[in-house]
């Protein structure tokens, strides 16, 4: 098997600390524009037999397919959660609490639900719990031998906080826990429903949870509130990724420093994407080694704005700097969005397959 062929034990064995084959790339996203220009025809997000092809061809060992209420990346309009809300907007007969203009009363970036028990408990939370899965069964039709599913979930944190609102979340960690708590317990319910299901699926390799909780700064909230309200969440999800032999990933944004000793309690297997406008990657490796796989990180802004020599160079920094040892794979400093430039993608990508080698 040549090291562009897809190969899960690459990932498997990179986050054991081992040496194989060459360094994996990595993305928990990359923009449909992009498969699109690479494959030289559309990429939608129904074509899954495309999108296979994409990340297969492109070098990846997974194809990562969401399972979550809310889509990687910005609060889209087509989210399970905004389509759940828009309706509920849309009856006549439902209490109209959030205060926002239309159109857009439906986006949790504006609009907050949940400001008192009433408001939890009148919810549509049944409506939610029906996560469709059919694109990770779909999948197993497309994908070649090695190949692996990573499954897309969240957020736990993001989901609860937005649909408070950060203001009246943030006063209601002191002020009404028990109301905190009971949003944390229901969205990270419906997720252990969905990841249980998932798990069941033998094409799944890993979870990939996309839940910020930092800020360039360091953490959105303490990391005292962090590890009683959220970090408990995700080390039952860890627990059951292992108990079924799957891997557990986490993206958060931010500077992550702090962090490092509740991912290493937690049981996480990998973070991404060590945002380089706030880390050190070369000192996070050095703090990670043989706890923890990081992935990343290429800056946004580079893949934007620089040009083909400064990505490969700056991924040649990477190759030489932070791979040694395993227990790294290399992507963008968040994801690959539809602005950034397609050769500066290609240059990232194409130096990790030629000089990626250990």
């Amino acid at each position: 098997m040549n090291s562009h062929t897809p190969d899960w034990s690459r990932v498997q064995k990179t986050v054991r600390f081992e040496t194989a084959d060459r360094v994996p790339l990595a993305e928990a996203l990359i923009a449909y524009e992009i498969q699109s220009q690479f494959l030289g025809r559309p990429v939608t997000p129904d074509d899954i037999g495309a999108q296979v092809e994409f990340w297969s061809k492109a070098g990846y060992d997974y194809i990562p397919l969401n399972i979550g209420m809310m889509e990687p990346g910005k609060v889209t309009e087509n989210s399970h959660i905004s389509r759940i809300l828009k309706k509920r907007l849309a009856d006549a007969d439902a209490p109209d609490r959030p205060q926002a203009e239309e159109p857009d009363k439906w986006n949790l970036e504006t609009t907050s639900f949940i400001h008192t028990q009433a408001d939890f408990e009148a919810f549509p939370w049944e409506e939610l719990e029906r996560l469709d899965f059919s694109r990770l069964v779909r999948a197993a039709e497309f994908l070649p031998e090695g190949m692996k599913v990573i499954g897309v979930s969240g957020k736990i944190f993001t989901l609860t906080w937005m649909l408070m609102g950060f203001n009246h979340f943030a006063m209601s960690l002191i002020r009404n826990p028990g109301l905190v708590t009971a949003v944390f317990e229901k969205v990270a319910g419906i997720q252990y429903s969905a990841l249980d299901q998932v798990l069941a699926l033998p094409q799944v390799g890993a979870v990939w949870v996309v839940d910020d909780v930092a800020y360039n700064s360091g953490p959105i909230i303490s990391v005292k509130h962090l590890e009683r309200f959220v970090f408990p969440w995700y080390k039952e999800m860890a627990r059951r990724c292992h108990q079924a032999g799957r891997l557990f990933f986490l993206h958060s944004d931010g500077k992550l420093d702090a962090l490092l000793p509740s991912f290493f309690n937690m049981g996480l297997d990998v973070i991404q994407p060590i945002d380089p406008t706030c880390n050190d990657i070369v000192e996070i490796k050095k703090k990670t080694a043989g706890k923890l796989t990081i992935v990343g990180n290429v800056s946004n802004e580079l893949l934007q704005e620089g040009a083909p020599e400064d990505i490969r160079a700056y991924t040649r920094m990477l190759l030489k700097e932070v791979a040694p040892g395993g227990g790294f794979m290399l992507g963008s400093g968040n994801s690959v969005p539809d602005w950034a430039q397609f050769e500066n993608y290609q240059a990232m990508r194409e130096t990790v397959l030629a000089e990626g080698r250990y």
